[in-house]
């Protein structure tokens, strides 16, 4: 009989790596909580007319659709199921789909709860997504997204906070990155300015794969989106622009002189960028025109962050979004966001080995089985380091000494206590610092302070 397994670009994760994983979470929660987020969940599934047409053709074909319950067919005439790929058939065989992101079912949350919510209303939600991708490093078909976005502010200092929030997470986890920023007003501009503005989602989906398909690739997929070689050739000096941010911005500009919509973009990075200079970033901040983001809701300011210390994609990213409630019945409302990829991040921290040592640390005391009667005063002892807030097992069998220090050692318990008919009468518990090997005879309050946080 073959062993049981899990679906390609999923992951098990055992109580050590939960740990990390938590602590992740944790710090990102802690940071949003400090801008003022609060909390919010949506479920798995969301209706699968939520979810087509928000992400683009590619996007489509990545949701995991879920069959309907009963006789799914039952919708479908003979006819059509020979005639028709499934593809075409699936609106009618599926209502609901896994969710592809939190953000189309955050800005659905907005239509549907929006008497109930105070603007700007700045939601952070941590759940995980499911996409129908090619497994591969670094890209699972499961993973987590720890979102924040504010809707219903205009405002360009959201943009900055936000900034400001990537910064101080990844200072917290010890992670030097990288944050580069765009503006899809900028790519607009440029689409102009090649002559091909009506071909801005082909040439914004083609530029975001830059990184990971190189130029000649990307030439070619222009070429095929209907891109003349003139105006391809007229790309290539903008993926070249050098220098610091404020000549890189300069350079465009000048390129961009005709293009209302290009110049606003550039104003809006700018503005971003000052007030990011001013507030003295842990890390560094990139204008970036490859950078395109190929998400279509997008219209202003984009984010990535890319580590520096390890070889791996995004793992943050975000942007604005003028009218994406629109879609949903409630046209003007803008927002903007940031997701923190945390399954990419668990992969850096464990790459670099940042996590801090209290992290992974497990039970702190556990008390050794001796018998019946041991075992009933180590309870209540156990009850009492438990109240003092330290992280207490009682060895629920007596076997052997030596398969309970094994046990110890197994789970990293920093100290054993010993308790036999002696400590009982004596009131005392003999104590053992796993790490130094220390062995001493103390009373319960002396474990306490000995131990506790």
């Amino acid at each position: 009989m073959s062993k049981p397994s899990i679906p390609k670009g999923t992951r098990d994760f055992s109580p050590t790596e939960m740990a990390k994983r938590n602590y992740i979470f944790n710090t990102i929660r802690e940071v949003y909580a400090l801008y003022g987020f609060r909390q919010i969940e949506t479920p798995a599934m969301e209706q699968l007319s939520t979810l087509m047409g928000k992400y683009g053709e590619e996007g489509d074909k990545l949701l995991f659709k879920i069959l309907n319950s009963g006789d799914f067919k039952q919708a479908v005439s003979a006819e059509e199921w020979n005639e028709k790929p499934v593809t075409k058939l699936a609106p009618r065989l599926c209502e609901k789909g896994l969710r592809y992101d939190l953000t189309v079912p955050f800005a659905r949350y907005v239509v549907q709860h929006r008497e109930e919510l105070q603007m700007p209303f700045k939601r952070y939600q941590i759940q995980p997504v499911w996409r129908a991708d090619r497994p591969q490093k670094g890209r699972y078909r499961e993973f987590y997204q720890c979102d924040a976005d504010i809707v219903g502010s205009n405002s360009l200092l959201n943009e900055v906070e936000l900034m400001q929030i990537v910064d101080m997470v990844f200072h917290r986890f010890g992670i030097r990155v990288c944050i580069k920023i765009n503006n899809r007003k900028i790519l607009t501009g440029i689409a102009e300015y090649i002559g091909y503005p009506e071909k801005i989602i082909d040439i914004t989906t083609a530029i975001d794969k830059l990184d990971k398909i190189g130029i000649d690739n990307v030439r070619a997929e222009l070429s095929a989106s209907g891109l003349d070689d003139e105006a391809i050739e007229k790309l290539q000096p903008i993926f070249n622009i050098q220098g610091s941010n404020e000549e890189r911005l300069n350079t465009i500009r000048e390129m961009l002189s005709n293009s209302t919509t290009g110049l606003k973009g550039i104003e809006e990075c700018e503005y971003v960028l000052q007030q990011l200079a001013a507030s003295q970033l842990k890390n560094t901040i990139e204008f970036d025109l490859t950078l395109a983001r190929g998400l279509n809701y997008y219209t202003g300011c984009i984010f990535e962050v890319k580590a520096l210390d390890v070889a791996i994609g995004s793992i943050t990213g975000g942007g604005r979004y003028d009218n994406l409630t629109g879609i949903f019945g409630m046209p003007g409302l803008s927002g903007v966001g940031i997701s923190f990829g945390a399954d990419r991040i668990f992969d850096v921290l464990n790459q670099l080995d940042l996590y801090p040592r209290e992290t992974t640390s497990g039970v702190q005391l556990l008390f050794i089985n001796f018998g019946a009667n041991e075992a009933a005063h180590c309870l209540q002892l156990a009850q009492k380091a438990r109240e003092a807030s330290i992280r207490t097992e009682v060895y629920p069998d007596s076997v052997k000494m030596k398969k309970q220090m094994s046990y110890a050692n197994a789970i990293g318990a920093e100290y054993v206590a010993l308790v036999g008919e002696n400590e009982i009468q004596t009131g005392t518990v003999s104590l053992k610092n796993m790490l130094t090997g220390e062995q001493s005879s103390v009373t319960i309050d002396e474990l306490i302070h000995t131990i506790a946080p």
